[in-house]
């Protein structure tokens, strides 16, 4: 299989305290892996390294082969990565379909000659993404107005208007309703079965993560201790007793599948 994403003895500090130490890890094309742990285990701060907002202390990150290191968060978003925060950033006083026009605005590299006819730049291309997640009949709603749920649909149609080869989901059902993370999750599988992204994921919804992932690595510490499938983890007594207090993992009602 191709791997996408490489990481090889990632470590960052901060001063005396170690938040990711010596984390190694692949992800391949077309695969959705989740990166689960408790609150401080160190997730935030190995997404951080991964799209450059933050340096290596020591380690390397590649991507298809390529040494991300030293390169800006604008640089690694034009090389294929997208990523979504657990809290939104939407322009509210834009609409849907607005909103992703600015994105591929930027992706064309237009930027600096929008004015003043920006609103009809690469329309059609926003509606085709809005389509791809369910969006498009809202396309000419102001943002402010959208439902909590719409906002993370539209974040993901954001994330996904360059074309990425891999996409970075930090938390996306966060401060959802059940129904509703169930439906995006669902939406990111198929769009990486139909599309071929390869996809890593934080959760701490254990329903979501169990039901969708492919694969999933376990932080404690900053350290990984489990890397293995939905079965591997869900019986894995280290991540039981450190993630759970010991106690059983979900396990799903029967005849339940896995995306």
């Amino acid at each position: 299989m191709t791997i996408v994403l490489e990481t090889r003895h990632l470590s960052r500090s901060f001063n005396a305290i170690r938040a990711v130490d010596d984390v190694s890890f692949s992800l391949h094309k077309g695969e959705l892996l989740a990166l689960i742990g408790p609150n401080g285990a160190g997730k935030s701060t190995c997404f951080n390294m991964l799209m450059g907002q933050l340096k290596p202390t020591s380690g390397a990150v590649f991507l298809n082969g390529e040494n991300l290191a030293g390169q800006t968060p604008r640089a690694i978003w034009r090389k294929g990565v997208g990523r979504t925060f657990q809290i939104t950033g939407t322009y509210q006083s834009m609409t849907v379909a607005e909103n992703v026009q600015m994105a591929l605005i930027s992706h064309h590299r237009r930027i600096f000659s929008i004015l003043p006819y920006a609103h009809g730049l690469y329309r059609d291309e926003a509606l085709g993404f809005l389509d791809l997640v369910g969006m498009r009949d809202q396309a000419d709603r102001p943002c402010a107005v959208l439902a909590y749920g719409d906002l993370k649909r539209l974040e993901l149609a954001i994330a996904l208007s360059h074309d990425p080869t891999l996409l970075l989901m930090d938390e996306p059902t966060a401060g959802m309703a059940p129904r509703e993370r169930t439906a995006l999750m669902q939406l990111t599988a198929d769009i990486v079965r139909d599309r071929g992204i390869s996809v890593l994921f934080t959760e701490h919804d254990m329903d979501v993560v169990f039901a969708h992932a492919h694969r999933i690595m376990v932080l404690n510490r900053g350290r990984l201790i489990a890397d293995g499938s939905v079965e591997e983890i869900r019986n894995n007594t280290q991540v039981q007793e450190v993630y759970l207090g010991g106690g059983t993992l979900f396990k799903p009602e029967a005849g339940a599948s896995r995306a």
